[in-house]
């Protein structure tokens, strides 16, 4: 099974970045975790993602408040899928972070997920990897089959109440 890197710009994002590695994990997907800043360390994030794919890695997920231009160095480098999660890092409440990270010129995509949204992230690259791996593909859809059975549950607990 191909890797998920896990790249943030600071260690201030790991609050954050912790809802993907943990939803990686519950899945069994292989996953790697690092601290490289596009603006304090860039060569060594422009490394990481020249090398990412002969290093076995399948997606690269991307956490980073601010300016948030992490997501599209690494893109930049690579033409593996990069996930982007801005950070509610400033006193804009992300939205800076958000449209630094979605506003990508043609030719270097980055998807975007919500702000803060590391969970979907991970689901986003876990699906990206399902592609090609049936069993990852199953627990998925398994994941998707008790989330459903708990809404249609609150369902009927609320529809019984009134």
């Amino acid at each position: 099974m191909k890797k998920v890197a896990v790249i943030m710009g600071s260690d201030s994002d790991l609050p954050v970045v912790e809802k993907a590695i943990s939803t990686l994990k519950e899945y069994g997907v292989p996953t790697e975790v690092h601290v490289y800043s596009a603006h304090r360390t860039p060569e060594e994030a422009r490394e990481f993602s020249l090398n990412a794919r002969k290093n076995g890695f399948g997606v690269i997920i991307a956490a980073a408040g601010k300016a948030a231009h992490l997501a599209g160095a690494l893109a930049a480098n690579t033409t593996l899928p990069v996930i982007g999660i801005p950070v509610k890092a400033s006193v804009l409440d992300g939205m800076d972070a958000l449209l630094s990270t979605v506003q990508m010129p043609a030719g270097i995509p980055v998807a975007t997920v919500a702000i803060d949204g590391a969970a979907n992230a991970a689901l986003l690259a876990i699906e990206i990897l399902s592609v090609s791996d049936d069993e990852l593909a199953a627990k998925l859809d398994a994941a998707r089959a008790a989330a459903k059975e708990k809404v249609l549950a609150a369902d009927k607990k609320v529809s019984a109440s009134f």
